[in-house]
Formats: C-alpha cells, sequence, structure tokens
C-alpha cells in the first residue's frame, strides 16, 4: 500500500472555514475485491468506525463513536459518498470514496470535506490515512 495526503485550502472567507482531507491508498487487489471488501462489515467499520455499515442511497449509518450520516451516492466498483457528523450536533461533511483501476491494483481515493472538520480529530489527515490502512490491512487479512 502506498499513501498520500494532501490538505485543501480552507476557505476564510466565509465564518467558519470550510476544511478538506485527500488520502490515498494503493491497494494490491482489483477494484471488484476491494469494493465488495469497502461494502462488506469488516470493510465499512474499518473505514467509518465500529458499528458502521453501508445501506443503499438515501439509509443512514451509524458508528459506535458517534458519527453517522446518510449514504449520498452509491455508485458500485466506483464510488460511495456519505454525509458525514462527527456527533449528532455536529456539522455536516461529505466523505467521498472513488475507486479506481491501478495497474494490477486500485487505487482508493478519500476526501473528506465541510466546516467543522478541522476541530475534529476523527476528520484530520491522520485519522483518514489511518483509515485507509485498515481497509488495506483487511484484504490481506
Amino acid at each position: 500500500m502506498s499513501t498520500e495526503v494532501d490538505a485543501l485550502p480552507d476557505d476564510t472567507e466565509a465564518g467558519e472555514p470550510e476544511a478538506g482531507v485527500h488520502a490515498t491508498a494503493t491497494m494490491a487487489a482489483g477494484p471488484a475485491k476491494v469494493w465488495e471488501h469497502l461494502i462488506s462489515p469488516a470493510g465499512t467499520e474499518a473505514l467509518l468506525g465500529d458499528g458502521a455499515r453501508l445501506g443503499s442511497k438515501g439509509e443512514p449509518w451509524h458508528a459506535a463513536d458517534g458519527t453517522h450520516g446518510v449514504v449520498r451516492s452509491y455508485h458500485p466498483l466506483e464510488q460511495v459518498r456519505v454525509s458525514w457528523h462527527p456527533d449528532e450536533d455536529g456539522p455536516l461533511s461529505m466523505l467521498d470514496v472513488q475507486l479506481r483501476p491501478d495497474g494490477d491494483g486500485t487505487r482508493v481515493d478519500l476526501y473528506h470535506e465541510g466546516r467543522g472538520i478541522a476541530g475534529d480529530p476523527r476528520g484530520d489527515q491522520q485519522h483518514w490515512v489511518d483509515a485507509l490502512g485498515r481497509l488495506a490491512d483487511g484484504m490481506t487479512g
């Protein structure tokens, strides 16, 4: 697995700045296998947290740590996008996970963008790098 992280610039002109994180991992499996793992209970928990389960578009998800949201976009083998709240009163942000063939493997790009994520450690770069690492580890374990 290779990892690459970029921070997106803050939009400081609007009240609370919008923040963004981009993390990337390349997994040694084709998109079908990576997708199958991503949407499995173990893969979803690796990414979103214990107890999280992904359903169809429009269905809610909840993790044991209080994070929650709704599936906004669901394109098998390509992309899943969910709203993401750090807790019941937390601000809305979006988490977008995209899969792309990369040689014999699959590149997984994760984008987490929105207001309020900068102050929450579950929204920082290292959190998502670690989540992609757990997702990759589950592919081999």
